[in-house]
């Protein structure tokens, strides 16, 4: 009776089944399924039922009873239970293995039971893994060679204005001492800082990391068209201020409009939940992996980070009401108590809200090469170009030929007027920079550079790299 039960729920299994493996007989690359299995939350391996669940039964089950556990014992150090059941009249062998509180190998590999796949761990993952059965995060573990020194002091003031500000620290946390401030936030070992410490508020922190900066580069036709790039560095904690006076110095557009006499220049992106954006890209980001890279194009922005969701997360997860699962819950909690992330997993709610309120495109999150991607589009930009048009209620004008006409000479006035204000402030700006600058195409500024040459207005003088713009008639 047991015997039928069993079969019954077996016969329901099918490859899928994460736990479950089935083997005619057992080959000695089968036990790299029984170092998958121990690494992850165990599983059950049958000898004697085939991939397509035909039982086929084992020979010489005594002597298999035997060898297969000594096998499995002398390769990989898991003592398994071994088990004789009887399906379809047939001897079948049941190998149960339990998860392992250490990593467990096979030839020096490391394998990852992952849904119905066996995967062997290398590079990053292997590290990561090997770390989390040690019960430890990377963030955690001391910085060799660096010393209380080696932490920036305006760095440490930053995060304590921020976090007493928003009333998260006690205003006597600014007479502590840079150890005790550490100490606190569990970024000290020993005397020695964490690595969290180090890339927190780290002095020089891409010396030691170097993939800790942030990378961001304008791109024009396609990926091949690198038309600027940046490069941030410094302290994480004060990275993202960094990052965005850069994307409005250089990258981002802030239309003017008024608001009754109050003339208002908003960032085309709501600017808040941008930073929350930048801020969960840094925070939950594999620090020990590559850069975060932004890559901003005319219709949108694309940020990455590398790191995968946490386990049995998925993008839909992030968008509802869920438990945050920091990757690095240290460094995750600094920011916190400084005000930039939420700790309830409130941060992906607030940006679509913000999006919302705009009346902008929600970005779009997605789970891609080893990673979490940010898609934000720029409507605005598009809009300001000419080349989208945003909402319009039923009750504004219709615009006639004669009105693009007017609309379309006081742009190119515009632009001109621009342009020989950025030569004027920097003669050594590029055509590209001019054009970001301008919220156009690069063609579009080639054309006005022209007739401003044509007209005797400005002129080049020297190379097109190493030379430099010359405003001749400067009535204009």
């Amino acid at each position: 009776m047991w015997v039928s039960g069993f079969f019954a729920n077996f016969a329901n299994m099918n490859q899928e089944n994460q736990n479950v493996e089935h083997k005619r007989i057992l080959k000695d690359e089968y036990l790299k399924w029984v170092s998958g299995f121990a690494n992850a939350q165990g599983g059950k391996i049958y000898i004697g039922i085939d991939d397509d669940l035909t039982v086929v039964g084992v020979d010489n089950l005594h002597k298999q009873l035997e060898d297969i556990p000594n096998k499995i014992i002398n390769n990989t150090g898991v003592f398994p239970e071994t088990n004789h059941i009887m399906v379809d009249g047939k001897d079948v062998i049941e190998i149960v293995i339990e998860p392992c509180g250490m990593p467990i190998s096979y030839r020096g590999a490391y394998y990852y039971r992952s849904g119905a796949t066996k995967q062997e761990l290398r590079g990053n993952a292997l590290h990561q893994f090997l770390l989390k059965k040690m019960g430890l995060n990377w963030e955690d573990i001391p910085c060799d060679g660096v010393t209380l020194d080696d932490i920036d002091d305006g760095a440490i003031e930053y995060f304590l204005d921020h976090a007493i500000g928003e009333g998260r620290m006690d205003p006597e946390s600014r007479k502590s001492s840079k150890e005790e401030v550490l100490s606190n936030l569990g970024l000290i070992k020993d005397g020695i800082p964490t690595n969290g410490a180090v890339l927190l508020f780290g002095k020089y922190p891409q010396r030691r990391f170097v993939t800790s900066s942030f990378k961001i580069g304008r791109f024009g036709a396609d990926d091949a068209d690198l038309l600027n790039q940046d490069q941030i560095e410094g302290s994480l904690i004060q990275m993202t201020d960094k990052i965005m006076q850069v994307l409005s110095s250089k990258y981002l557009i802030r239309p003017i409009h008024y608001e009754g006499l109050q003339r208002k220049e908003p960032l085309e992106i709501p600017e808040d939940a941008l930073r929350e954006i930048i801020f969960n890209s840094i925070v939950h980001k594999l620090q020990f992996g590559t850069w975060n890279q932004m890559s901003i194009y005319d219709d949108h922005i694309r940020l990455w980070n590398e790191g995968v969701l946490p386990e049995n997360y998925t993008v839909e997860t992030l968008m509802s009401k869920h438990t945050s699962k920091p990757r690095n819950p240290k460094m995750a909690q600094v920011f916190y108590r400084a005000g930039f992330i939420e700790a309830w997993g409130r941060g992906y709610e607030k940006i679509m809200k913000a999006f919302d309120k705009a009346n902008l495109k929600r970005p779009e999150f997605t789970v891609e090469q080893g990673g979490v991607t940010a898609i934000i589009y720029r409507e605005i930009f598009m809009s300001v170009r000419g080349d989208a048009k945003l909402n319009q209620t039923d009750t504004e004008p219709i615009q006639t030929e004669q009105d693009t006409q007017k609309t379309t000479q006081k742009t190119t006035q515009k632009t001109t007027q621009k342009i020989l204000d950025l030569i004027a402030h920097n003669p050594y700006i590029t055509r590209n920079e001019m054009a970001i600058e301008c919220a156009v195409t690069p063609d579009a500024i080639k054309l006005q550079i022209k007739n401003l040459k044509d007209k005797g207005i400005i002129r080049r003088v020297g190379a097109d790299r190493g030379g430099y713009w010359e405003i001749m008639d400067h009535s204009s």
